[in-house]
Order: structure tokens, then C-alpha cells, then sequence
């Protein structure tokens, strides 16, 4: 396979793809009629999709998009939102892509500092996309098969320079959740997203036999890189989702016999949560088969295929990634689905991701993994030095994955990527002798008790545990005499009856007294953003108000 973007590896037929834009172009010359989007009763071939995308971009570049411009998509996972991405590419400017979900005044912030040329709105899979497109006063467009949605009228905005360099030029531009203040406009190049894109398809072996849930937002970097973008680097079919519900994935999986599903933990909780009444799965804390090693395609799979529950045996792959993943989940989502649940670790500036754990060697740890190739990593103490081995640190990573930059904050940038181009993550991890990699928790959500450290991700685990638990969140609240207190908050199954003294009960059991939660309060839904990851912002401010 020939190198490209800078060392991504990535090709189709032989031809190295450098841009992301290449992916649609060199499939339809090379596997015209094979499939390769699904939203809903529509179905595009390789064909039917790079027609649409170069339609786009000549419709776009007669309204005024210029290389360099950013076109900001307002939208939800569908053709829509996967057409104008690889459109703006072609015509190298940048695509700003944003959840459609976000508020009026998140998405108004974010279109103010990377001062949109355009703005599209998916309005033919969200109502919020519509409610946005009827604000910005954008028009209804409709371009060959391309699903109607609406498009703004050129604004006064300065082209950013573009060099020609897929290791330089900007293939998207992702906002971060913004849950601690202004979302910073992170800058992923060509390289950066086809890296990961390459890598990801190659280590979960997709292949154009493969047909992939593609309900991880597109908005998302893991939607974007992992999902998206090295599903159709790789052949394999995605069938788009503009939200995620757990009843409807089941029956997607079942109707359209999926192969692969990637999602983060709460996704795959929601799933047990509505599978296990149903009749679908093994109840809650049911053991699961040990997954096997093996190879090809029976890689990961449970020993014994039959395991999987009637519906889900075509699924071949899982993984999950964007938060911690805790045992019970692990081994009850094994259960459901007969096969291994993987696990990884990234990060947005990373595009995003750093490491996960590989198809042919099962672990029943909370591992993510080793890194991707190509990445150098450095767990580092509070003064910059070297961890030993086995040691914890603030994890670094230096690669072809890291970040242009933050957009129009160069101090910031600087500030997380050093001289010798490393990104700090601001993450806690330690690595085994033969480097697997451990994520131990968030440098900024460590919480100080009594002097000692509490990581949330250990008390959530005992929490999540408990059979009347589906997810735990654990944040510190600023306690007496510059302490910290340890308050968890819980969303409960159907039908639980545990209560907060039993919930404090069970962690008394199993936790040190200094990690044992001062509050334990369930929520009927915890605070979660679009692609599913708890907001622990939002609870911090809870837990300050239950003070």
C-alpha cells in the first residue's frame, strides 16, 4: 500500500488518496457500483455519491466558496452532512461542521469566530437543523439527488491561506463541546484525519463486505475520522443515523444485518438497558462467554457464535471510545452480543484517536490499548521528566495526528503543543511493559480527599456495578478546609428500587472512606452532549447547588 498524506498509508486501487475528497473521487473510479451510503430507504453507490459531491462543489463555488473559506454545516449524521463536507475539501476550503443540537446562541459563538462564508442546514433529518436555517434566514436548495436543505447568501469573510500540503491544509475544523466556557475551533488536517481514517479501518479489518452504524455524530471527531471517513476509505457501507435510539439501532442491526458498531459506553448501556426487557439479552449480570482469540473473521468472537442473542449475530466488531469503560458494562455488552467489546482512547486535537486495543488479543481489563502507528507517547510528573515504566504521568503524543492548531488562538496552541511537538493531553495514563496503554483519569477531574487522590473513574466503576446502575458520573464539590467532597450522581434502570442510603451502602463495601461518595443522587437522565458524553460541568454545578 503506498504512503500518503504525509505517512497515513491510505489508498484506493493502488492510488494514494492526500485529501479526504479523494475518497469519494477514487471509489467511484475504482468501485463504481458497490454501496456505499444508507439514510433511511435511500441508497447510494460510490457513483451516485461522488456525482452529488462534485455537483456540490460546482454549486457551491457559483455561490461564492473559495479555497479557504470555511463552510459552516449545520446538521445531523445523513447524506446531506456527508456530501458538502467532501464538496468544501474539493474546493479547498474548509468545512466547520457542527451538531445541529447545539443552541442558537453555542451555534451563533461558534459562526461568529470562524466567520463563516456559508452556511448550510440539513433540514431533511433534524428539526433543530431547521430551526437554525429559519434564524439565519438560509434558503431551501435542492441539487440533483442531494436531499433538500437550506443555504445562507454569501458574507464578507477573509480566505485563509492554502498551501497544497495535506499535512498543512485544513480538512475540517471540529468545535470542542465547550462545556468549561468558548468552544476552541480545533484545525485537523488532510494528513491528521486520514491517518487515523487509514488505521482505524485497518486494525478492525474493514472491508467492502462490512456494513457499519454510523449513529456516532459526524460532528464528532469519532464520527468524523473513525467512522465516517474510514468506512468509506475502506469499501465498507455506512448506514447513516441522525440520532441515536436504542430500539431503532437494535432493529437496524437485525433488518440490515450490521457487521460493525462503534459507539461511546452509554450507547452501548442504553442498548442493555432496552435489550434486557425486551427479551433480547442475558439479564444484567449475567456472565458472558470468554471472547477467543482468533483471526480473520472470527477474531474476537465469543467462543461459541451462538452466544450472540437472536437479531445480533451478524455483528462482528464492537468498540467503544469518548469515556471511560467500566467491566460490568464491558462484560454484560459481550453477553448481548456474543462478540468482543474493544476499547480505545483520544482526544479531539488528536483526531482523535491515540490507541485501542487490538481484534486478535481480547482483553478483559479496562486497557485501551497500544498506540497507532506512527505515534510516540511520554508519560511525564508534574516537572516534565520522564515517568518510570508502569509508573503514572501526564501522557503526551507527538504523530501525525496532532492538531494544526486551536483557529485563531495561537497562545493556546503553543501552550498544549510543545517545541519538540508534543500535545498534552492533560490526561493521567501509564503503560504496561509491552506498552499497552491505561488511561487512569482527567489530570483537572482528579479530586483531592483527605489528602489523597480520588480518580471518579474508580467509584464510577463500583457504582455502574450495581444492578440497579446504567451510568455513573463522579465529580468533586469544594468542601471544608480546601477538601474535596466526592459526589456521584446516577441515572437508575427501569424498574430499580435502590435508593441513595442503599447506593452508599454498597460503595462502603467496596471503596476506601476516603473515595466513598458524600451524595450519591440519581437523575432521571444524566447531562450528556450530542454524542453521548456525560457533561460533568453540568454536574459539578449541581453538586456545588446540593451544597
Amino acid at each position: 500500500m503506498s504512503e500518503a498524506a504525509g505517512g497515513s498509508g491510505a489508498a484506493i486501487g493502488g492510488e494514494a488518496v492526500r485529501r479526504i475528497d479523494d475518497i469519494p473521487r477514487l471509489q467511484a473510479r475504482f468501485h463504481p457500483d458497490a454501496p456505499a451510503l444508507v439514510q433511511d430507504a435511500t441508497r447510494w453507490s460510490n457513483r451516485d455519491w461522488e456525482d452529488a459531491v462534485a455537483l456540490a462543489a460546482r454549486e457551491l463555488a457559483a455561490r461564492g466558496l473559495r479555497a479557504g473559506d470555511r463552510l459552516a454545516i449545520i446538521a445531523e449524521n445523513g447524506l446531506v452532512l456527508a456530501t458538502l463536507v467532501h464538496a468544501a475539501s474539493r474546493l479547498a476550503a474548509w468545512p466547520v461542521i457542527l451538531n445541529a443540537r447545539l443552541t442558537a446562541r453555542e451555534i451563533d459563538a461558534i459562526l461568529a469566530h470562524c466567520v463563516a462564508r456559508l452556511v448550510a442546514c440539513a433540514v431533511d433529518v433534524s428539526g433543530d437543523a431547521e430551526r437554525h436555517a429559519t434564524r439565519l434566514e438560509a434558503r431551501t436548495t435542492r441539487w440533483g439527488a442531494i436531499p433538500e436543505f437550506t443555504l445562507t447568501d454569501a458574507r464578507d469573510a477573509a480566505p485563509e491561506s492554502v498551501s497544497g500540503d495535506p499535512a498543512r491544509d485544513v480538512g475540517a475544523v471540529i468545535y470542542t463541546s465547550g462545556t468549561t466556557g468558548m468552544p476552541k475551533g480545533v484545525l485537523l488536517t488532510h494528513r491528521n484525519l486520514l491517518h487515523v481514517a487509514h488505521w482505524s479501518g485497518a486494525l478492525r479489518r474493514l472491508r467492502t463486505t462490512d456494513r457499519v452504524f454510523g449513529g456516532l455524530p459526524i460532528s464528532h471527531v469519532f464520527g468524523l475520522a473513525s467512522v465516517f471517513l474510514a468506512s468509506t476509505l475502506n469499501g465498507a457501507c455506512l448506514h447513516l443515523v441522525a440520532r441515536f435510539d436504542p430500539a431503532a439501532a437494535l432493529a437496524l442491526i437485525a433488518r440490515e444485518g450490521l457487521t460493525v458498531f462503534q459507539g461511546v459506553p452509554q450507547m452501548f448501556a442504553r442498548m442493555l438497558e432496552r435489550a434486557v426487557p425486551d427479551g433480547i439479552g442475558p439479564a444484567r449480570g449475567a456472565p458472558a462467554a470468554p471472547p477467543a482469540h482468533g483471526t480473520a473473521r472470527g477474531a474476537g468472537r465469543a467462543a461459541g457464535r451462538d452466544a450472540a442473542s437472536p437479531g445480533l449475530a451478524t455483528i462482528r466488531y464492537l468498540s467503544a471510545g469518548g469515556a471511560p469503560l467500566d467491566m460490568t458494562l464491558k462484560r454484560e455488552t459481550e453477553a448481548l452480543f456474543g462478540v468482543a467489546l474493544n476499547n480505545g482512547y483520544g482526544m479531539t486535537e488528536l483526531a482523535p484517536t491515540v490507541s485501542t486495543t487490538l481484534i486478535d488479543a481480547y482483553r478483559d481489563d479496562d486497557a485501551v490499548g497500544p498506540p497507532l502507528p506512527g505515534l510516540e507517547l511520554r508519560l511525564v510528573d508534574g516537572h516534565g521528566c520522564d515517568v518510570a515504566r508502569g509508573d503514572v504521568g501526564t501522557l503526551r503524543v507527538r504523530g501525525p495526528t496532532v492538531m494544526r492548531g486551536y483557529y485563531r488562538d495561537e497562545a493556546l496552541t503553543r501552550a498544549t503543543i510543545d517545541a519538540d511537538g508534543f500535545l498534552d493531553t492533560g490526561d493521567l495514563a501509564r503503560q504496561d511493559a509491552d506498552g499497552t496503554l491505561f488511561i487512569v483519569g482527567r489530570a483537572k477531574d482528579l479530586i483531592i480527599r483527605s489528602g489523597f487522590n480520588v480518580h471518579p473513574e474508580e467509584v464510577e466503576a463500583v457504582l455502574r456495578a450495581h444492578r440497579d446502575v446504567t451510568i455513573a458520573a463522579v465529580v468533586g464539590r469544594p468542601g471544608v478546609a480546601a477538601n474535596e467532597d466526592v459526589v456521584a450522581f446516577v441515572q437508575l434502570a427501569p424498574g430499580a428500587d435502590a435508593d441513595e442510603a442503599a447506593l452508599l451502602a454498597w460503595c462502603a463495601e467496596r471503596l476506601a472512606p476516603y473515595k466513598r461518595p458524600a451524595r450519591i443522587v440519581a437523575l432521571d437522565a444524566l447531562p450528556a452532549s450530542s454524542t453521548g458524553k456525560v457533561r460533568k460541568a453540568a454536574l459539578r454545578e449541581l453538586a456545588a447547588a446540593l451544597a
